[in-house]
């Protein structure tokens, strides 16, 4: 089977790309040094030369909440015209099956919790991330389409925060876990969060998700969305906690409740997947944690710039 994976040089895709080639899959691996999935001609020769049957696409562009808000435009446009352009050349080429990594980003702020993917369109996403969740949940109605139009099957899986190793350090890009574990580990005294700590998150460690996503792409063909999470609920104030046990770090936290929360709650009701195609989260996010803060530290003995 050949199998293109965009964004697959990225965090989660480097360990997708380690987990198919468990399976005896090499794929072809899209780096964005080399194809630019916003220029179509990029796009037209990525798949001119991967002749892919199955695509798996991950590439994206996103932050935390800072790097949202500072590129709200550049992440819609980015994101939508890379769906736009794989998902045209998925039909173009005839492609078997394509699997889009969407957001939980794409729920109504005020969703019931947990979210289920009945839920999607009963509201507007919270207002510093919408842009790009509104630009991943238009590739669902696209895949929709093309599949009712064309007959290209293309299934469409709502992702929760992933962290784990290799995840991006840099602390105006990074989501909350990192951006926790190299502040606590670089701390002189105290350290500064966004908020008021009181908001929760999901979070799932990247090779679970890997593990699913893997799962969906040989299992699943059905048009509806599937969460791809943990369940697990934990409030930001606590994962504060948890992390400077983890990291050791001994000082004082301190919340800048000048600068915003994000969504007030997240959990997903992951039963579809676990019915639809056997995937169910496997790491505890202690043990998650755990490993993620030995990689960091062990590239920041090869690299004091790590991150």
């Amino acid at each position: 089977m050949s199998v293109l994976v965009t964004g697959g040089g990225g965090f989660l895709g480097s360990h997708l790309v380690e987990r198919l080639r468990a399976d005896g899959v090499e794929p072809f691996v899209a780096r964005r040094s080399e194809y630019d999935l916003i220029r179509p001609d990029d796009t037209v020769r990525l798949f001119d030369q991967a002749q892919p049957r199955l695509v798996i696409h991950l590439a994206a562009e996103v932050g935390g909440i800072g790097a949202n808000m500072a590129n709200s435009g550049r992440y819609w446009y980015a994101n939508t015209m890379m769906g736009a352009n794989v998902l045209e050349q998925s039909r173009l080429h005839g492609v078997d099956k394509l699997v889009v990594v969407g957001t939980i980003c794409s729920y109504p702020k005020l969703a019931p919790r947990p979210f289920r993917e009945e839920s999607l369109w009963d509201g507007f996403p919270e207002e510093t991330n919408a842009a790009y969740g509104v630009a991943k949940k238009s590739l669902l109605v696209a895949g929709q389409a093309y599949r009712e139009q064309y007959g290209l099957t293309s299934i469409h899986l709502l992702q929760v925060n992933l962290y784990g190793p290799r995840d991006d350090f840099d602390l105006e890009r990074s989501h909350v876990i990192p951006a926790l574990i190299r502040k606590m580990l670089e701390a002189q005294g105290e350290v500064a969060l966004w908020g008021d700590g009181t908001p929760t998150r999901e979070f799932l460690y990247v090779e679970d998700a890997a593990e699913g996503i893997w799962l969906a792409a040989q299992r699943y063909d059905g048009v509806d969305p599937v969460n791809l999470g943990s369940g697990e609920e934990i409030a930001i104030g606590d994962l504060a906690e948890l992390i400077a046990d983890v990291t050791g770090f001994e000082g004082k936290i301190v919340w800048d409740t000048s600068k915003p929360n994000g969504q007030p709650r997240r959990q997903l009701d992951v039963s579809r997947a676990e019915e639809r195609f056997g995937f169910r989260a496997r790491t505890p996010l202690r043990t998650g944690l755990e490993r993620t803060v030995s990689w960091y530290r062990e590239q920041a003995l090869v690299s004091p710039a790590a991150g």
